[in-house]
């Protein structure tokens, strides 16, 4: 059975320095963190802050390719998760034929955010994800002295 999820946005890991995709279901009450890189985590947020670049990204150029050949997105799914990897089909209609691609989650998450395709998580998948947790007094201190080594003048230099 999949779990209709909501992309929620991004966040970064203070440990690993790396963007994470949060998922949640419609209620609130089940969240996915999904590890992704820069350049994707980039391309999400550009799509969540509706702030597009100058030129079209892979993932515009993708849903307009769609549009162009009468294809559109119907769902994505978020099928299986193995040694901490995470796996995707994206659905099209094509020709009144229904066709399932192969996708990293985060190239698929961000042609749903493109297209307003619902996103679906199957069971097994939440179940086996690696849960937000709220963070440990050890990882509280590490972030604490990680944030008080930060020069002022770095901040806001990096953005997605």
């Amino acid at each position: 059975m999949a779990i209709q999820m909501l992309i929620k946005g991004l966040m970064m890991d203070p440990v690993t320095n790396m963007p994470i995709l949060v998922l949640r279901d419609e209620a609130g009450e089940r969240t996915l963190p999904i590890w992704i890189g820069m350049f994707e985590a980039h391309a999400v947020a550009l799509q969540l802050e509706n702030s597009g670049a100058s030129r079209p990204m892979t993932h515009d150029l993708l849903k307009h390719l769609l549009e162009a050949l009468g294809a559109r997105v119907t769902e994505i799914h978020i099928t299986d998760v193995r040694d901490g990897t995470f796996y995707a089909m994206i659905y099209l209609l094509a020709n009144g034929e229904c066709l399932a691609l192969d996708a990293r989650p985060s190239d698929a998450l961000a042609l749903a955010l493109r297209t307003r395709a619902p996103v679906f998580v199957a069971e097994h998948v939440l179940a086996d994800a690696k849960p937000l947790d709220t963070p440990t007094s050890q990882d509280t201190e590490r972030l604490q002295h990680w944030l008080e080594s930060l020069d002022p003048e770095e901040m806001g230099k990096y953005k997605m």
